[in-house]
């Protein structure tokens, strides 16, 4: 190679002749970060490409193998391989450059090189935290078509991996599928390999940030049930307190993830422990609702009492007795006996207008009922009016109390029913949580690798 051989090393070996084949494999130094932000991974290798150039064979030297100083590199052809998915990438030059080329007697070459790279790995995050990645790394002919150059896996070992690898949310599998992913573009048909990672999630620091921390929340949430009705202050800020944390909760689990348009588990655990906490504090609002209707009750009996009374002492209704008195058939007897069962209603109304908060009786056109001045009752057809409807009973205290009792009594009986359903509900959905996505879901994940 140093004499004057007619060495090319712009051209390739076997030019004008069959393809050359490269066989490759990696080591696999340490796998770095795996960021679901940007969708990559980052890993130090060791690549190894081998392959023959009859022009650099010899016989002069005894030894099966030559190691060269990198700097020949320069001085020899080698093969155009890029990575296809790669977005950065950066040589080691502490203290050389980490290159090794080594010749055999035959021709054949072995390149080495260290580098480390950042490659994409478009992941699919629906099952999120307890999800399998499949990351791929594609090595590919840059310039030269197959007719030119092929890349080959070695048939052993291609891919192997440092003893003390270790990950800090995933775990290797060992199994790595092999393969080619020949690429057609309008310039021509190049060669191209792949190899896959398999890399499931751990779920132990979102079990202990997120999972944990929200279930407690959520329990928390119930101790309001056993609180006293009465104590609004402790059992709001106990419900306002454990929905502003959730939602917290719920931020913190979203901000290192990217803006995905699907549904992840974890947002699907989020939201079912905030609506929780939030339906914890609207069932103090329904107990509290119910508590006072006793309250309302009574209002809108008394009100509908004092509406009756103002209806009886309205002047139609006398107006209205005369037109019935004026008809034929209509005799005086039968009158006076009107004006005698009148004046007993009238009686028993000025009773109850005296007891409605301090009422005139005078002022709602009852005075009919009263004698005049010298002791007799006016005339029936003059003043007669028919009786007003029936009016409801007056509430008492003692039908206050009671009322008030059993309003207050269906309030607890929403707090026990809830002691109950909240727990329960709440059960039945981990159940079927779990059950989904680490038992049905993690089945069909290793069914499609």
């Amino acid at each position: 190679m140093g004499r004057t051989s007619g060495y090319d090393a712009r051209i390739r070996p076997n030019f004008k002749g069959p393809a050359v084949n490269v066989t490759c494999n990696i080591f696999i130094n340490s796998f770095g970060s795996i960021t679901e932000t940007t969708m990559d991974y980052r890993l130090n290798v060791f690549l190894r490409q081998k392959w023959n150039d009859p022009r650099l064979a010899y016989s002069e030297y005894p030894d099966d193998s030559l190691d060269l100083d990198p700097s020949m590199l320069d001085s020899i052809w080698k093969p155009d391989l890029f990575f296809a998915n790669e977005k950065g990438a950066n040589f080691h030059e502490v203290t050389t450059d980490n290159k090794l080329l080594r010749i055999f007697q035959d021709g054949s070459v072995l390149y080495s090189i260290r580098l480390t790279l950042t490659l994409s790995c478009p992941m699919d995050l629906k099952n999120f935290p307890m999800d399998t990645q499949t990351c791929t790394m594609q090595l590919e002919s840059f310039g030269y078509t197959m007719n030119d150059l092929i890349f080959e896996w070695l048939s052993e070992n291609p891919v192997q991996v440092a003893d003390d690898l270790t990950l800090p949310q995933f775990v290797l599998k060992e199994e790595n599928d092999l393969g080619y992913c020949t690429k057609h573009y309008n310039t021509g048909k190049f060669t191209c390999i792949e190899v896959k990672f398999h890399l499931e999630r751990q779920m132990g620091y979102y079990l202990i940030q997120m999972y944990i921390p929200s279930l407690l929340i959520v329990i928390l949430s119930w101790v309001s049930f056993w609180i006293n009705m009465d104590a609004a202050p402790a059992r709001v800020g106990l419900g306002i307190t454990t929905v502003l944390t959730m939602t917290t909760q719920s931020s913190g689990s979203r901000a290192s993830l990217p803006k995905v348009s699907y549904v992840k588990a974890i947002d699907i655990w989020m939201a079912v422990c905030l609506l929780f906490v939030f339906a914890a504090l609207l069932e103090y609002a329904a107990v509290n609702f119910v508590s006072r209707q006793h309250k309302e009750f009574i209002r809108l009996r008394k009100k509908q009492r004092q509406q009756r009374i103002v209806f009886a002492s309205q002047p139609g209704s006398v107006e209205s007795l005369r037109k019935v008195n004026d008809l034929p058939g209509n005799s005086q007897q039968s009158s006076y006996r009107n004006l005698n069962q009148h004046c007993s209603a009238c009686a028993r109304e000025e009773e109850l207008v005296r007891e409605s908060r301090g009422f005139y009786f005078r002022g709602y056109g009852l005075g009919h009922c009263l004698q005049n001045k010298d002791g007799g009752a006016v005339e029936g057809a003059a003043v007669f009016t028919p009786p007003p409807p029936p009016l409801p009973p007056p509430i008492t205290l003692y039908d206050g109390e009671v009322l008030h009792k059993r309003f207050v009594d269906r309030a607890k009986r929403i707090d026990t029913i809830s002691r109950a359903i909240f727990p329960l509900s709440f059960l039945i959905f981990n159940i079927f949580y779990w059950f989904t996505y680490k038992v049905l879901r993690h089945e069909d994940l290793h069914a499609n690798l």
